[in-house]
């Protein structure tokens, strides 16, 4: 399998752990989302994603998969052990429920591409931008805390999706300078997640490719 990864990405840094987590063998393939322009613009990547985004899993086979949480759901139902979904179904949709606001709420509005938007379509300073994504994390966040059962995980005794999400929002919200002190519960499942080798490896500064 090759992965199409930047150091910096959440939703590749989503990837990378879950492959970790599985136990699963890859090539990482960078795409700096910012050099030159952005390498992810070039033909060679849009060929190979059209939406110009990374992650994207190439399987041996040659089949192409976009979206880190299509691409974790493919990986747990290929390779089940250990799981990362529960077995009871309601506890599997409240898990999906936590990443989901991640990804699909908190992630898509401080992504690279809106926040270039806002800077170069709108005119937007520095400072009105970090405020932006400031605001949008810790909405986000103050519902998240919420929903977290007894740790040391997002969801218990075991890793899950919930906390392969969790951690890349909370080393992005560290970066920029969000105060997430408050977030005991987040904070907690960052800390039980930093022993484990699966999460440590896949940290943006541990990759080949990290500035």
């Amino acid at each position: 399998m090759k992965l199409y990864t930047f150091f910096r990405s959440s939703a590749a840094y989503r990837v990378r752990i879950a492959l970790n987590v599985k136990g699963l063998s890859y090539e990482k393939a960078s795409i700096h989302l910012s050099r030159g322009g952005g390498q992810q613009h070039a033909d060679s990547f849009r060929a190979v994603n059209a939406q110009m985004r990374v992650p994207v899993l190439a399987l041996p086979g040659g089949e192409i998969l976009t979206q880190s949480l299509a691409i974790i759901e493919y990986l747990e139902e290929t390779q089940p052990q250990p799981p990362l979904l529960p077995r009871d179904a309601i506890a599997r949709a409240r898990v999906r429920a936590a990443a989901q606001l991640i990804a699909c709420d908190i992630h898509p509005l401080n992504n690279t591409s809106p926040l270039r938007y806002i800077k170069n379509a709108l005119g937007a300073d520095q400072a009105a931008i970090d405020a932006w994504y400031r605001h949008w994390v810790i909405a986000g966040f103050e519902a998240l805390e919420t929903m977290l059962r007894p740790g040391p995980y997002a969801f218990g005794p075991e890793v899950t999706l919930a906390d392969i999400c969790i951690v890349p929002q909370v080393a992005n919200a560290r970066r920029f300078g969000v105060p997430i002190d408050r977030f005991s519960n987040i904070v907690a499942i960052d800390a039980a997640c930093a022993k484990l080798s699966s999460f440590v490896d896949a940290r943006p500064d541990n990759q080949p490719d990290a500035e």
